[in-house]
């Protein structure tokens, strides 16, 4: 029996705070040192902050990270734990996104992603170089490459994050060479569904490749990408540790090592590719620590879950996957309002102009959940302080409805948020009136009537936020802004956007389970009325552009699924029955036509947060040109 106690910590880096990461490390560190465990695992670039995009163009940068590990090492010298730790590392004109290998005061190697994505919300290629078999570089005296790391109890091969979503990656030949435990560094964003998928891989991983794997990954947001944390332990695929996600802390569980052995020797395939490499490949270079890990003779062999080597434990009551779904999403949302709001260190409160309706009702219990985060345990004995961080304003014309005026002081009064009605009109006729003026003498448009009041609560919103410095929070949600339903200079504005890549059948469905949870009063009050942005009398949404089922399709099927308007068409009278096949295809040729111009807009919103494979900010999921033609 060969025992040993791992560990995988979810930490928050924030970019740049090089010292302030290095902190959040060392205390996690001493905290393993002291749970007796043997080999610990931190997020990817934990002592940067991930993504650090172009900052790492920033030598001074790169040089804080090497001194923060070096002082790291110093700092642990007396710790039995092996310490595997991400940082991007240069050799010359290259740089490298790393996992460096620390034990008892040494900085034994460094070992590169091979892997660098760059799709998506990715754009590693674009500042890194890539690691490589038989790689082999002095990294100002560290070895950087293609290494594995063997201990008194076992053989450690290291990899950066996408390393293990790739089939190919790095972790068979470290594997095949001898490699016991496989330490992945991490920072995964956090999209719907991911967490099946990411577990499900993992698991593969583990199991081609007959190993222990370890698995670390951030927890927070860093500008709109939000990481969910949590880690996993795999033995040969077999699931031993999963931790909580969207919260710091370090998991741990004991490994038998001498089952991974036997399992190698059993798996006679997995044994014939291994006999495989060693004829035909070189091995992978091992570097070899002589100093001792963690004491061992304390620990206990894992006793089976449920208690049984021959049955599966008892499953939990069955969930509602769609629930567990939209519950996630809201703790992502809040999280990454949370991260921005502390991580900028430039804000006093929350804020958002709260009409009502079902976007800015959403956006308010998302600033509510974020608010408990922000303060913690005070809002854990004073669950009133949450709602005293917000402060919300109602901003009402002479198109307001009576009813989501009501559902707008409920659900204030029940999060215990300040609301403040400041009405709009006597605003709204004086910029009329001007406009008439500034027109020669011609009344302003329909569209330009609309636009004033909604740019009078953007231009008030700024007012207040730039004098009481609270996080002037955007409203939006993304079918609306995919088709420039939008006003830029009002609805638009804001320091964050929270719901901008929520998509409107999604901002119902989880108001729905946010009703079903908490029963705020408020929210089944909007959920009654036909959504609209209330600038005319009787505006309906759907009236004005198409169903929302209809439109988020198509948004999902033009923009996600890249086909066009034709194939569409022929998408939604499967997707959406029930509607008239010419009707669908006027959908699908007006939704087209709207998103493409409205790109001009949705570029100059504020920034929004990622919870999806889609998304509508320019810099991250979709890269869309804002002058084009459709007339392909």
């Amino acid at each position: 029996m060969r025992l040993v106690k791992l560990a995988v910590a979810s930490l928050s880096p924030t970019v740049g705070a090089v010292r302030s990461n290095r902190a959040r490390v060392l205390d996690a560190a001493r905290d393993m040192a002291e749970a007796g465990i043997a080999l610990g695992a931190f997020p990817e670039q934990v002592l940067g902050g991930y993504p650090p995009e172009d900052l790492v163009q920033w030598r001074a940068f790169l040089d804080a990270q090497r001194r923060a590990l070096e002082s790291f090492a110093t700092d642990t010298a007396d710790c039995p734990t092996v310490y595997v730790l991400g940082l991007a590392v240069p050799v010359g004109a290259l740089l490298f996104n790393a996992a460096a290998v620390v034990h008892r005061g040494r900085i034994l190697g460094c070992v590169p992603k091979e892997k660098l994505p760059t799709y998506n919300v990715f754009y590693e290629a674009r500042t890194f170089s890539r690691g490589g078999p038989g790689l082999s570089l002095d990294a100002a005296g560290l070895p950087l490459g293609d290494f594995l790391f063997e201990f008194d109890f076992g053989t450690v091969g290291v990899e950066v994050c996408e390393d293990a979503w790739a089939p190919d990656g790095p972790m068979r030949r470290r594997c095949l060479s001898g490699a016991e435990i496989i330490v992945n560094v991490s920072a995964s964003p956090y999209r719907m569904g991911v967490v099946a998928t990411r577990r499900e891989m993992l698991a593969t991983r583990a199991a081609d490749n007959q190993t222990v794997l370890m698995y670390a990954n951030a927890v927070g947001a860093q500008d709109g990408l939000i990481y969910d944390g949590g880690g996993y332990i795999f033995q040969n695929g077999r699931l031993v540790l999963e931790a909580v996600r969207f919260e710091e802390r370090v998991s741990s569980a004991v490994v038998d090592l001498d089952r991974t052995r036997r399992l190698r020797l059993e798996h006679t395939t997995w044994r014939a590719d291994c006999e495989h490499h060693v004829r035909r490949e070189t091995p992978v270079a091992i570097i070899r620590s002589d100093v001792a890990t963690a004491d061992t003779r304390g620990l206990s062999y894992p006793p089976p879950p449920g208690g049984s080597f021959f049955l599966p434990p008892p499953s939990p009551p069955p969930t509602d996957a769609r629930d567990d779904a939209l519950d996630d999403l809201f703790e992502a949302l809040a999280m990454g309002v949370e991260s921005y709001y502390t991580k900028t260190g430039a804000f006093r409160s929350l804020g958002l102009a709260l009409s009502g309706g079902r976007d800015s009702m959403l956006t308010l219990l998302v600033a509510w959940r974020a608010a408990g985060r922000i303060l913690g345990r005070t809002a854990v004995a004073d669950p009133a302080a949450a709602g005293r961080l917000i402060t919300a304003f109602y901003m009402p014309t002479r198109h307001s409805q009576q009813e989501t005026r009501g559902a707008a002081h409920a659900l204030a009064e029940a999060l215990g948020v300040a609301l403040h009605t400041i009405p709009l009109d006597e605003a709204y006729d004086r910029e009329v009136e001007a406009a008439r003026q500034m027109l020669g003498g011609q009344p302003p448009g329909e569209m330009t009537r609309q636009n004033v009041q909604a740019r009078l609560r953007g231009q008030r919103m700024w007012n207040w936020a730039n004098t009481s410095g609270a996080l002037f929070l955007q409203t939006g949600d993304m079918s609306e802004k995919a088709v420039g339903y939008t006003t830029i200079g009002g609805d638009l504005e804001g320091s964050l956007a929270v719901i901008a890549n929520v998509p409107k059948t999604v901002v119902e469905a989880l108001l729905h389970r946010l009703h079903a949870r908490f029963g705020f009063a408020g929210i089944a009050d909007t959920l009654a009325t036909l959504p609209g942005p209330e600038l005319a009398d009787h505006q309906v949404a759907e009236h004005e552009l198409m169903p929302f089922p209809i439109l988020d399709a198509c948004l999902h099927l033009y923009a996600s699924e890249k086909l066009a308007p034709a194939d569409v068409a022929r998408a939604l009278t499967s997707v959406c029955p029930g509607y008239d096949a010419a009707y669908l295809a006027a959908c699908a040729e007006r939704f087209a036509k709207l998103f493409t111009q409205s790109i001009y807009k949705w570029v100059q919103s504020p920034l929004a947060l990622h919870v999806g494979s889609l998304d509508l900010d320019r810099e991250r999921a979709l890269q869309m040109p804002v002058v084009q033609r459709t007339e392909w």
